[in-house]
């Protein structure tokens, strides 16, 4: 009978060494190395981890190769846009889908605990004017440290809960005051009648006494149902997407026993590269370059040119080989939104072509660069009005629920150790 082994040889002395294969329940199965050096006095070397299994998780699978993405077992697309974000949230910190009853409690709870200590709200009068959000959004969180000390010991599940429950109530409000404050406008505070995603746009866009903007003869123009729909599930989208850098940056100040809020703060600061939660920003930057749907095929050609430093941004995806999951449910919004609310943007419609162009022709096709969520969630959000400085505000808002389970993961696993990776050394 065959062993669930593998054995690796050093060709240089014929020495072999045995190692276990751990099958999970979904993926590809991995080789538990971790005696490794203790066996032969090597390190392995795997630069970016691509074949690395940093942990244990049950929270989120990806299959690239086959377009899947699941939170806790459920497709993505049994999720987004079917489920409410907060309801995704709880799925994800929690491990199943609340009952109509807790649905209702938790999201009652997470309206009430927004409101901001004033001694953040002060913070924000410190940080330069024109400060971008997310600068300000890892400084405030990093601060909410020195606000909730307690919560440095999490000695039962009960403090867990409150602890991920007060981050993410909070989060949209540091998002949303961050931004006001970088351009100069009264902050507005968040209001208890509305839910969730309704009360970002409404702090994003109201004028001071909570009013929104007047259009004249006795109307405002409010925030839409297919507005609200559209931006939660850009953050169930969002929510989690397995061990991507900015959540590995959270397991691994997690494991060094930091608060988790400044575990969360660092997730912030991983995630505003422009190689991972800043892409969508530089999306719209390039179709904003592309300037007319008239020079989309010059920019298409450029793309295609090897000796052209030109990159089409939003197309392709490290991960999936085939395409986004997630993009698909974002092009049935984009079309939505564009129907509903009669958009005719010219930023709309050469991404349109540029998506056109590129689904069209066998060069994009053969290496499988197709839409991915970058792409469609910049188009989105300006449709939805939101600056582009704010996009990736609102990737962190999506990103909290799954950052706080993989910590939570991480604390309760009894073999978590600190994140300490080796090194090939090369230098003098």
């Amino acid at each position: 009978m065959a062993k669930n082994t593998m054995t690796l040889t050093d060709n240089r002395n014929g020495k072999s060494y045995e190692y276990n294969i751990i099958d999970g329940t979904r993926g590809p199965s991995v080789v538990d190395i971790s005696t490794f050096y203790k066996d032969s006095g090597m390190f392995t070397y795997d630069p970016g981890y691509t074949s690395t299994a940093s942990c244990e998780s049950k929270i989120t699978f990806i299959d690239g190769e086959n377009s899947e993405l699941r939170y806790r077992g459920y497709d993505i697309s049994e999720l987004a846009g079917k489920h409410s974000f907060l309801d995704v949230s709880y799925l994800l910190m929690r491990g199943k889908l609340p009952t109509p009853e807790a649905s209702k409690n938790f999201d009652l709870e997470i309206r009430h605990r927004s409101f901001l200590n004033e001694g953040i709200i002060r913070l924000f009068d410190a940080l330069p004017d024109g400060a971008h959000p997310m600068a300000t959004m890892g400084a405030a969180t990093m601060a909410l440290a020195a606000f909730y000390k307690d919560h440095l010991h999490l000695e039962d599940e009960e403090q867990f809960k409150m602890m991920r429950r007060r981050i993410l109530a909070k989060m949209p409000v540091i998002a949303a005051m961050a931004y006001r404050n970088s351009i100069g406008t009264p902050l507005i505070y968040p209001d208890v009648n509305r839910y969730f995603t309704e009360n970002f746009l409404y702090m994003l866009r109201a004028y001071p006494g909570g009013r929104m903007k007047y259009l004249g003869d006795g109307k405002n123009d409010e925030i839409k149902q297919v507005e609200i729909d559209a931006l939660d599930a850009i953050l169930t989208l969002h929510a989690d997407h397995e061990q991507n850098a900015s959540t590995t940056t959270v397991r691994n100040v997690g494991s060094t026993e930091a608060h988790p809020y400044v575990a969360i703060a660092s997730g912030i600061s991983a995630l505003w590269g422009s190689a991972h939660g800043g892409a969508n920003e530089k999306v719209m930057d390039q179709l904003k370059l592309i300037g007319d749907v008239k020079n989309v095929p010059t920019y298409i050609a450029k793309a295609k040119d090897k000796n052209d430093p030109f990159r089409l941004m939003g197309f392709g995806h490290r991960v999936y080989k085939n395409r986004d999951p997630r993009a698909e449910t974002l092009k049935g919004l984009q079309d939505k939104l564009r129907e509903e609310l009669k958009l005719d943007s010219k930023l709309l419609d050469i991404a349109a072509a540029v998506e056109e162009a590129a689904l069209s022709d066998d060069y994009f096709k053969e290496r499988g660069l197709y839409p991915n969520i970058d792409f469609y969630s910049g188009v989105i959000l300006t449709a939805l009005k939101i600056p582009v400085e704010m996009f990736t505000p609102i990737f962190v808002i999506g990103r909290t629920p799954g950052w706080l389970a993989q910590w939570s993961e991480l604390k309760q696993d009894p073999k978590h150790k600190i994140a300490r990776p080796r090194q090939l050394y090369t230098g003098n």
